[in-house]
């Protein structure tokens, strides 16, 4: 398995993970709708829906975290680093990568677990309302997560390495992303010449890429 291949199966991991967890917002917004119909209309507020709505946001958050880091698309001062070389990007990532994020995500996992192993063995529940619901089973996610935003920060090193020898950045795997909307819209537009939609996609996706290899550390790829 080469370098490439690492990294597209570290950005796979994390992609599954962001995405599965994404499904938590169906769950988390049909709470929020209960909670609202039962409170305003039938005047019968349930207590546990906000722990539990909580709890399911805070999922979300966590899980996501891995997936934003392997789409790049933690936010950055962009108006500096976009004017980089890929290299001067790599080298700044790398120290920021080894002096903040390592020791910052290890302390997370560290602490993270022993929150969480504390959290089960007491069988801890909410006390922000009464009668709260169990809460040790959210804490788990903590440790989880920080672990997985380890592994991709691992492979977000292994990428900075790669563009100090080569001078360029690595792929990344590529997900939805905007230009693919404004691609969709443009091939189904009844009001657009077929000449004009292939060079507007075209210089769409010139500057997408040109946006992604200068701000977002690499090409995307399938």
């Amino acid at each position: 398995m080469n370098v490439q291949q690492i990294l597209h199966t570290v950005d796979g991991i994390s992609t599954w993970v962001g995405k599965a967890a994404a499904w938590l917002i169906i769950g988390l917004m049909t709470l929020v709708c209960v909670e609202v119909f039962k409170r305003y209309i039938m005047n019968m507020p349930t207590a546990w829906i906000f722990d539990a709505s909580n709890m399911l946001y805070g999922s979300v958050f966590m899980l996501a975290g891995a997936y934003t880091l392997a789409q790049n698309a933690h936010v950055r001062g962009d108006f500096l680093y976009s004017s980089m070389r890929p290299r001067t990007q790599a080298s700044l990532d790398l120290v920021l990568y080894i002096v903040f994020f390592l020791p910052g995500i290890a302390a997370l996992i560290y602490a993270g677990y022993d929150y969480a192993a504390l959290s089960w063995r007491i069988g801890e529940h909410s006390t922000v309302t009464a009668n709260g619901p169990p809460i040790y089973h959210f804490k788990a996610v903590i440790p989880i997560a920080g672990a997985l935003v380890m592994l991709q920060g691992l492979a977000e090193i292994l990428r900075c390495i790669v563009c100090l020898k080569t001078g360029v950045w690595p792929s990344r795997l590529k997900d939805v992303s905007e230009i693919d909307v404004v691609e969709g819209q443009l091939a189904h537009s009844e009001y657009v010449d077929e000449e004009t939609r292939k060079t507007a996609i075209a210089r769409a996706q010139q500057i997408d890429e040109t946006a992604r290899q200068r701000g977002m550390g690499g090409d995307l790829q399938t």
